[in-house]
């Protein structure tokens, strides 16, 4: 499995990350992962952190509010509002840092989503752009480790799938 493509990039011009990472899973299965909230709980946080979300509606208009939780507990909140799905396709939301009422915390910039998916002989790549206004609200997200986290978070995701994968046989 280590020859899967897993790129990320910053593009300075356009403020914008671009994570490509392929996976060894059918593409309903990877679909699944980023869309259902009993799934993206258990890799959409970097360890030894998780995730769990308080409510989704996955719909267009719709929002996923969860919280990052420590393992002593601490919670950081966020927000995914849902600005475009099509299914097994691609997906675009606004991802916002907020507190425990659902308040967008405007201390933290607001980054734009999309993430396309592709599959082919069994092996799901998705190709992701976050958008941000600004270079120096990127550079705000680099400096929190996102990064690292965010690498953390897909190689967690790549262990869910194989476990997925062997689960439903």
């Amino acid at each position: 499995m280590n020859n899967l493509l897993f790129n990320f990039t910053v593009d300075k011009a356009t403020n914008t990350v671009l994570v490509n990472k392929e996976f060894a899973a059918e593409l309903p299965l990877v679909w699944d992962a980023f869309t259902k909230p009993e799934l993206l709980d258990q890799w959409w946080a970097p360890l030894p952190w998780v995730s769990k979300t308080k409510k989704m509606d996955f719909k267009v208009g719709g929002k996923r509010f969860y919280a990052m939780v420590s393992p002593e507990g601490q919670e950081h909140y966020s927000i995914e509002q849902y600005t475009a799905i099509n299914p097994k396709t691609n997906l675009h939301w606004a991802s916002s840092f907020a507190d425990k009422h659902e308040n967008i915390n405007e201390e933290f910039p607001t980054s734009n989503w999309e993430l396309n998916f592709t599959e082919q002989d069994g092996i799901t790549k998705v190709n992701i752009a976050i958008k941000h206004k600004t270079l120096a609200d990127i550079e705000m997200h680099i400096q929190m480790g996102f990064r690292e986290g965010f690498t953390m978070t897909l190689n967690e995701l790549e262990k869910l799938l194989a476990t997925l994968k062997k689960i439903r046989g």
